[in-house]
């Protein structure tokens, strides 16, 4: 946590025929619901009815067991079903409520106790997502069999039962079938309980073509031939689990597979591209024997697959379904016509975290989606770790501080979050998946396991797994289970952290030498990128784990208390406070301190070089400190930095480029900076991918060329233009690792002729991730008029189903005023390519660059028209960052200005 036969409304007798004629079955009242209880029904789980749980239910009653029966029909996107729940009514009632969203009921009947059947009158309510039941008459407490027959639709964007277009390497067309339930659309496939602390037993059995996979959480059961080319196949009983886990797919795929630690793992992909998924089993194969010694349990079921979707989607890239895991084949399969080092450890890092999720999020589950960060932030974090030991190779210890980076860009607005926050809405469940849940989630966990120290952390989580498997839990189990393994006083610091939102700021006050120690005084305040004075004249309060060191001294570490703080350090030199960058706050030094920091920056570790950096451009770009001491920084870089450092100097540099638009001489005095510093390390790298470079190397590379592309650097123009009239004549003149590089750096600087022939180009692309770069580029332009025909072309039925809003997002990050214009105009298209559970964030996001006062006003009118106060965060959130910049634009283009023309060459 990234589709003959009618089943309407209309046909509603026709969906009992056809359950009938293909062999799947009508829901028999012959069978007792104490019968039910006996070979079906598991303990209640003890949490399973907790009053004290928000929700959107009545707590009437509980689910066990939900035995469902599909047929679907890909061709009319639709299907039949029906499903048994076995439950306990626990307080006397005569109506039950499930949640149900776009499905129609054909029947519903209660079998209790008492031996009778009672039949339903059904009531739907669209907006609330429920249906409620009335049988006339009060039940009270007991066990009860719920048996209903329904249809549903199968959509074409990413919720709920939904299909995926493709084409076989022959250009066979081909449509498969899969389920995304996160966070509240398992109502979309089946009426249930759908709520995460409502557990339960899910049998799934579906009548699918005889030549097509069918695949669900646990391994095929039974397999049936019903005739005229159909089969009935029916799973294993899964686990006790939360409704949002269960899955289905159905296609024309093949499977990979390999035993591992006693399971059997995975890949399940369109067929013709086995090879490709090779790299992602491996990966599988190397994750789960290190998660199964991590966590101390291991993994619970006889089957691992990650299945390869040939789309993607605005809200997300991969699913963590309990032995099912979803993911768009974009980040799952390795092309080597287009995927980069990037891609192939973002196959491993994807990997990663949904496979921690199969521990944290599918065997212990949170409570309810307030708490949804113990799923996200753990697995962001599991997923950083596990890369860090098994690849260490790769930097995963820079790209933490980089994820704590992304959230600190959220968190130190006045609209953003606690971590663990409230949630009511179906709404609110789907915007909580933001950079704070996930980003600063790990961040905190990174912290909170430095101060713990890792094997106390480690011991705290596996007692946590232990005591909560199969159950569901709050933030504070996690916390009691990591004080109790020997972590004083943690969960102090860990509320101060996880329930108030915000970015602590330590100011070194003072560091004298003494006795060969330098003594330092710490001040406490609050950073914030929006209300500065505010949180100076009234900041929050935490306590914070600090770890300080002099330049190659030793590490001391000490946690804030009050307003002021005192360290010893060891040695005499320039003292570097959040030394190893575990710690989630900035850190402002006085200009001497940060001078000398300058002066010995290249005698810092890479992951502290890359920390100090992004303090100092954050602090300056907000007003803590001037510019200049924070460019000095940047031009501290030494040419032989780790590629990650380099790359974020790259960044800086490339920002006050495009900053300076309208100001060519300054603009050019970087681009010249640009090339001085950069072309360089671009000429030893080269513009090829070398046998035996450094990952790091490979990666760096890619903004390399793209940043000194747009700084006309002759010998990457130069490529460009050869590579543009190659790809004319040979398709393939581009395949490698680095397509989607050259395509980037071709298509923004296109002319009409170039941007025609990368059309052409797209409407003969054959795999779905070739298909989907070509017509991301096309979005990418610079000419506002080539950028307008794009978003003309994102709404036509040219790119598909799920690549039309990937054009717009492509064309905001050049053109974000007329994307925004054009998805205001074009309301219905949106909601027609976009998934329901992202367009807030989604119409938010393409504004997001705008440098424009009137995207504001038109932001509040979007949100005022179109959404409740509840669904508002996200276009707040892009508000707030619009105002901010405007506002500082002026003082950081002078405040550089000057530094460039002082120091320029």
């Amino acid at each position: 946590m990234t589709i003959s036969l009618s089943f309407g409304r209309l046909l509603a007798a026709a969906s009992t025929l056809a359950f009938v004629a293909t062999g799947a079955s009508v829901p028999a009242a012959a069978q007792t619901a104490q019968g039910m209880a006996a070979d079906a029904k598991p303990a209640p789980q003890q949490d399973m009815v907790d009053p004290s749980l928000p929700t959107q239910l009545p707590r009437t009653a509980v689910p066990h067991r939900y035995t469902i029966d599909i047929v679907p029909n890909a061709q009319a996107l639709t299907f039949g079903g029906s499903v048994r729940i076995a439950l306990d009514i626990v307080k006397p009632t005569d109506t039950l409520v499930l949640n149900a969203a776009d499905l129609a009921m054909d029947s519903v009947t209660l079998y209790g106790p008492d031996g009778k059947w009672r039949t339903a009158k059904v009531a739907l309510n669209a907006d609330a997502q429920t249906a409620s039941f009335d049988f006339g008459e009060r039940m009270p407490k007991g066990a009860y069999l719920l048996d209903i027959v329904y249809t549903g639709k199968i959509g074409t964007q990413a919720n709920g039962l939904f299909a995926l277009d493709y084409q076989d390497p022959d250009g066979t067309e081909r449509r498969g079938l899969f389920t995304q339930f996160e966070a509240p659309d398992a109502r979309r496939f089946v009426p249930s309980w759908d709520e995460p602390d409502y557990k339960a037993v899910f049998d799934l059995s579906a009548t699918v073509p005889a030549d097509q996979m069918a695949l669900s959480n646990m391994p095929v059961k039974t397999s049936e031939d019903v005739g005229n080319g159909l089969r009935r196949v029916t799973f294993g009983s899964s686990p006790i689990m939360s409704s949002y886990l269960l899955f289905f797919g159905l296609g024309d795929f093949e499977r990979i597979n390999r035993q591992v630690a006693g399971t059997d793992v995975g890949i399940v992909m369109s067929k013709g591209k086995t090879d490709q998924g090779q790299y992602a089993l491996d990966s599988a194969s190397a994750i789960l024997p290190f998660f199964n010694d991590y966590f101390g349990t291991p993994y619970p079921l006889p089957k691992l697959d990650n299945i390869a979707g040939p789309g993607q989607s605005q809200f997300f890239g991969a699913m963590e379904n309990w032995g099912a895991i979803f993911t768009f084949e974009r980040i799952l399969l390795n092309d080597p016509s287009i995927s980069s080092e990037g891609d192939r450890q973002r196959i491993f890092s994807v990997a990663a975290h949904e496979m921690a999720h199969q521990w944290f999020g599918d065997l212990v589950t949170m409570a309810w989606w307030d708490d949804l960060w113990l799923n996200e932030g753990f697995a962001s974090w599991m997923e950083n770790k596990t890369t860090a030991t098994l690849h260490p190779e790769w930097g995963a210890d820079i790209d933490r501080v980089g994820a704590r980076e992304a959230a600190m860009g959220l968190d130190s607005y006045a609209s953003t979050h606690p971590i663990v926050q409230t949630i009511r809405t179906v709404e609110q469940t789907n915007q909580a998946f933001d950079a704070i849940t996930y980003s600063k989630g790990e961040s905190v966990i990174a912290m909170l396991e430095s101060y713990a120290g890792a094997d106390v952390w480690r011991k705290g989580v596996q007692d946590y797994v232990k005591a909560h498997q199969y159950q569901n839990t709050r933030t504070d189990d996690l916390w009691n289970a990591v004080e109790a393994a020997g972590a004083t006083d943690l969960t102090q610091i860990a509320h101060q952290f996880t329930l108030q939102p915000g970015v602590p700021l330590i100011q070194v006050a003072s560091a004298q030498c003494k006795a060969g120690n330098t003594a330092i005084t710490l001040r406490q305040g609050e950073f914030s990128a929006d209300r500065r004075d505010a949180v100076l004249a009234k900041p929050q309060s935490w306590n914070v784990p600090v770890l300080a060191a002099t330049i190659g001294g030793q590490t001391v570490d000490a946690v804030t208390q009050g307003a002021t703080t005192s360290m010893t350090v060891p040695g005499c030199g320039p003292v570097l406070v959040n030394a190893g960058q575990a710690g989630y706050y900035r850190t402002l030094y006085a200009a001497p301190q940060l001078a000398a920091l300058a002066e010995n920056f290249a005698g810092l570790a890479p992951i502290d070089q890359y920390g100090l950096l992004n303090d100092n451009m954050a602090l300056a770009y907000t007003g803590y400190q001037p510019m200049g001491p924070a460019l000095d920084l940047v031009a501290a870089i030494p040419a032989n930095a780790n590629p990650k450092v380099l790359g974020e100097g790259l960044g800086v540099w490339s920002g006050l480029y495009d900053l300076f638009d309208d100001e060519p001489a300054v603009q050019a005095q970087v681009g010249r900076i640009i090339q001085q510093r950069y072309a360089p390390v671009l000429g030893r790298l080269g513009l090829s991918v070398r046998d035996g470079e450094a990952a790091a190397d490979t990666l760096l590379r890619p903004a390399l060329i793209s940043v000194l592309g747009s700084t006309d650097l002759k010998s990457v123009t130069a490529e460009r233009t050869r590579l543009l009239a190659a790809l004319a004549k040979n398709p393939k003149a581009l395949d490698g690792p680095l397509k989607t590089t050259w395509l980037g750096l071709i298509a923004r600087d296109a002319d009409a002729a170039d941007w025609q022939t990368l059309q052409g180009l797209a409407r003969k692309a054959g795999g779905f991730t070739e298909r989907s770069a070509l017509y991301g580029a096309l979005g990418g332009t610079k000419d506002p008029v080539l950028a307008a025909r794009a978003l003309d072309l994102a709404i036509t039925n040219e790119p598909g189903a799920t690549i039309g809003a990937a054009i717009i997002s492509s064309v905001s990050r050049n053109n974000p005023e007329l994307a925004l214009d054009f998805a205001l105009a074009h309301p219905a298209d949106i909601d027609r390519i976009v998934d329901n559970s992202a367009q807030s964030r989604y119409v938010a996001r393409l504004a997001a660059g705008s440098d424009d006062p009137a995207t504001i006003e038109k932001l509040e009118a979007y949100a005022k028209a179109n959404l409740g106060e509840e669904a508002r965060k996200p276009v707040d959130q892009t508000i707030a960052i619009i105002q901010s910049r405007l506002e500082r634009r002026q003082r950081i283009m002078d405040q550089a200005r000057q530094w460039i023309m002082a120091n320029a060459g």
